[in-house]
């Protein structure tokens, strides 16, 4: 029996690829299914193919196999096809394009006249790199539907059980905070922002974890299709994409920084918006984003958990798996992070090297 501890979007997902291969399978999460305390939630996260790294450029690409057949399985739609745009000194558009060059990616370069014709409700700094794969993913929807069809392939969850002790010899011994049980022969730890609070017996790198805000502002053009958009520039990093739900009832796009979250814990994260970042997102929108009204009409907070070098964990120890955190960026890997942790749960594969616990032993 396998047991996965955390039904964000990385264990919903081992959990769905685990069941629909038919091992038995407990999943455990210690709120309800779509909480708002970690970093699965929300209507928008961002699918892109454009990295500067090879190796996550053809990751993309197997994990855009695993949403479809996803949303096969579970005759749900979750990931829309927008377009995305790449823009700033720090984003390089023209390295990026000479990577997803070399791996056969579809994209465009266009200058900023160019561009600015295309999407006019954006100011360009310079060139711009446009991928035509890119979209936005429903983060809510995928974690119900990888649960529901987890459970209708077989699977049990505990919904509400929060596991306080890990107790590892030949089988694993799971202790919950209600005094139930649970003997696995195998774990996959899928536990976010709190991995670092549970107590294991092995080496975890060093993880930082932090509370980022993120921000809705209504589109002035209630018809204008956005693209995602990543820029980066000396003053600050930020990415935007359609909101869906989370913006309201009208058409409204999600803004926020990537690299100025606030230092905290899952257990201690305050969820007050800092109103620094506000005032910081709502200037880059007035400037950039004319499109956008730039007083946002909705506002929240999430958690990253982040390894020093940004890669993720997915490793193996004995009985368990380690299968977080995604530095911020792992929400469009999800489904295949799934399989990809299913396989080293079953023993169908070896660590990738880049993702082992002590690569930076």
């Amino acid at each position: 029996m396998i047991a996965v501890v955390g039904a964000g979007l990385m264990g919903a997902a081992t959990a769905w690829q685990l069941a629909r291969r038919g091992h038995e399978v407990t999943l455990i999460e210690a709120y309800d299914i779509g909480h708002r305390h970690g970093s699965s939630h929300g209507t928008s996260r961002i699918f892109r193919r454009a990295y500067a790294d090879p190796l996550y450029v053809g990751l993309t690409g197997r994990a855009r196999e695993e949403w479809r057949e996803l949303e096969h399985d579970s005759s749900t739609p979750l990931l829309r096809t927008t377009g995305g745009l790449d823009l700033g000194e720090g984003r390089d558009p023209q390295g990026l394009a000479a990577v997803l060059g070399a791996a056969g990616v579809p994209y465009e370069l266009l200058g900023e006249r160019a561009a600015a014709e295309r999407w006019p409700y954006i100011r360009f700094p310079g060139p711009v790199l446009y991928q035509p794969d890119a979209g936005v993913i429903d983060a809510d929807e995928t974690v119900a539907a990888c649960v529901r069809r987890a459970i209708e392939h077989g699977a049990d969850a505990w919904i509400g059980v929060r596991v306080i002790g890990v107790d590892v010899q030949e089988k694993v011994r799971l202790r919950t905070d209600d005094r139930r049980e649970l003997t696995a022969d195998t774990v996959v730890i899928a536990a976010g922002a709190w991995l670092p609070e549970l107590e294991l017996p092995v080496a975890l790198p060093p993880l930082t974890v932090t509370q980022q805000q993120v921000f809705h502002f209504r589109q002035r053009g209630p018809y204008v299709a956005w693209p995602i958009l990543v820029s980066k520039d000396e003053s600050m990093e930020v990415f935007g994409l359609p909101s869906g739900g989370d913006g309201g009832p009208r058409p409204a796009v999600k803004v926020a920084e990537h690299d100025r979250g606030t230092p905290t814990t899952a257990g201690t994260r305050s969820g007050i918006v800092d109103p620094a970042s506000r005032t910081r997102v709502s200037d880059l929108v007035r400037d950039r984003l004319p499109g956008l009204d730039p007083v946002p009409v909705a506002e929240t907070t999430c958690l990253y958990t982040t390894t020093p070098d940004e890669d993720f964990v997915l490793d193996r120890r004995g009985p368990l798996v380690i299968a977080s955190p995604c530095s911020g960026h792992g929400a469009k890997f999800a489904p295949l992070i799934g399989s990809m942790a299913a396989d080293l749960a079953t023993g169908r594969a070896e660590p990738h090297p880049r993702f082992r616990l002590d690569r930076t032993a």
